[in-house]
């Protein structure tokens, strides 16, 4: 490349061989906990935060902003993906201005040499591998096409039962999609700390879910009654 700073280059190469480097070895699950109540059972997943850093900061974000209530599972194709929609068209509920701000954000490709296989949370994107915004897939399966393609950052927890749950649901194809024919929704989130939330944890959590349903329906509230 004419012109280019050699020392950049250097930089850049290095960078993106420790990125590469990155393997299921060096992924760690953090203290960091969420849950997805869905019309089908809970899954509870925890993030890779050395693994892919910025992905995990605008996912927990969009968490915490209750973006995914309301939200749903568009697509389950049975020993494949079940994969959350993004959440700017798939919730029922109205987004707030602080919601859709942070939506609406694109995230890097955080590509790693850890391994799509069952359990396994992966960013979805387009074909720029820079556009992955809130829209993420749960592994049903070994998927080894995927590695080093979508960006790896975190890992279902609890709630396996769940997942073949959704797996034996009556689905149809729309194009690539296989789809459920009922919706899945996730009627409420909410997170809490492995390491800080013990006997008061029970209590925390039914706070977050008492908070995050009354905010759904002051939502609701303002759109249909004022």
């Amino acid at each position: 490349m004419l012109g280019a700073n050699p020392l950049k280059i250097a930089a850049f190469a290095i960078s993106l061989a420790v990125c590469i480097a990155l393997s299921e070895e060096d992924a760690r699950l953090g203290s960091a906990r969420v849950v997805f109540q869905t019309n089908y059972g809970d899954i509870e997943f925890g993030f890779f935060q050395n693994i892919a850093p910025k992905t995990v900061a605008h996912i927990f974000k969009l968490v915490r902003l209750g973006c995914y209530n309301t939200n749903h599972f568009f697509r389950v194709d049975k020993g494949f993906v079940a994969q959350v929609a993004d959440v700017v068209g798939g919730r029922t509920a109205p987004m707030n201005d602080e919601q859709r701000e942070e939506a609406e954000k694109t995230v890097v490709g955080e590509f790693s040499n850890v391994k799509h296989v069952r359990g396994i949370l992966s960013m979805g994107r387009y074909a720029d591998p820079n556009s992955g915004s809130s829209s993420f897939s749960m592994l049903l399966g070994d998927a080894p096409h995927l590695d080093g393609q979508y960006a790896v950052f975190g890992k279902v927890t609890k709630g396996d039962e769940t997942l073949r749950r959704l797996e034996e649901l009556p689905t149809r194809r729309e194009g690539m999609f296989v789809m459920p024919v009922e919706r899945v929704t996730i009627l409420s989130t909410y997170f809490y700390d492995t390491e800080t939330e013990s006997c008061e944890e029970e209590r925390s959590i039914l706070k977050r879910r008492l908070a995050a349903s009354a905010v759904e329906i002051e939502r609701w509230r303002m759109k249909c009654f004022l």
